[in-house]
């Protein structure tokens, strides 16, 4: 299982979250919005949804 977090100032690659499935895990914090690549991390993030993974939008920030 892994855990990708996507936030303003980090996300992993975008092939990483592509490739998540099922027991992985694609957190997104509200912040994220705010990065030049937002609408790419989503997409990625759609692509591990279709593939079984968990995503969530987190509204607070933090660990």
């Amino acid at each position: 299982m892994t855990t990708h977090i996507i936030t303003a100032t980090s996300a992993p690659a975008l092939g990483d979250i592509r490739q998540a499935g099922a027991g992985d895990w694609v957190v997104v914090r509200r912040s994220a919005t705010e990065r030049k690549d937002f609408a790419k991390c989503w997409e990625a993030a759609g692509v591990a949804f279709r593939r079984g993974a968990r995503v969530s939008v987190i509204n607070l920030e933090g660990n």
